[in-house]
């Protein structure tokens, strides 16, 4: 396989024609390279369209989506990022790329492992891994500039809104199968929150997050 010319296939064909034009973003898809947060089974796969297995039952989002909330989200370098959902790690060092500083947080320690070795290899040096559950965020390292979680939540965890300073941006994907929205909520004022409705999506739930209790009667 061509990985350079796969990568740039998978900017051309999946992540542009999903209006992801912002050139510092598309210039950061070839420099942090993917293959490498893949596990060596899938790496033939890691500009696929689609989420890919990283164990413990877990799975890497596709590039589209990861690519359109790094667009949504604007970090800029004095950023101080949270994560919720490490994974392989490769959300994380397209935030650092851009951040002055990621907290990223997975409550799978196998997987916090995997993300830290893959880290490290690609020596970036401004990513803090925290294993537990990052359901209600990381209040330890807050207040953040930015937020974004790479699963989804049936409603706006109350405790991640609070842990944005003003002027804070929390990229979210919200809903339950077969109906999710990806939603950038900025903190306007203190308890004054914006939120746009992105695009519609299905990705996999966040650990540690019961669902929506339904009607009984």
């Amino acid at each position: 396989m061509n990985i350079e010319q796969a990568r740039f296939n998978m900017i051309e064909q999946q992540i542009r024609p999903w209006e992801v034009l912002d050139p510092t973003v598309l210039d950061l898809l070839f420099v942090v390279k993917r293959e490498d947060f893949v596990p060596a089974a899938y790496r033939n796969l890691a500009f696929a369209d689609m989420e890919l297995p990283i164990g413990s039952g877990q799975v890497m989002l596709a590039p589209r989506v990861e690519a359109k909330l790094l667009q949504e989200l604007g970090i800029k370098k004095t950023d101080k990022v949270l994560e919720i959902g490490t994974g392989s790690g490769y959300m994380a060092a397209l935030l650092a790329a851009r951040a002055d500083h990621v907290v990223t947080v997975e409550c799978r320690a196998e997987l916090a492992e995997f993300a830290r070795e893959n880290i490290q290899r690609a020596g970036i040096t401004n990513i803090t891994i925290e294993t537990g559950c990052g359901a209600k965020g990381w209040s330890q390292r807050g207040p953040y500039d930015a937020i974004v979680v790479s699963a989804a939540v049936p409603v706006v965890p109350e405790a991640l809104l609070k842990q944005l300073r003003v002027g804070g941006r929390l990229a979210i994907v919200v809903g339950e199968a077969p109906v999710m929205e990806a939603q950038l909520i900025t903190c306007t004022a203190d308890g004054i929150y914006n939120t746009i409705n992105l695009f519609e999506t299905v990705i996999p739930c966040l650990d540690g997050v019961s669902p929506k209790p339904g009607f009984t009667f």
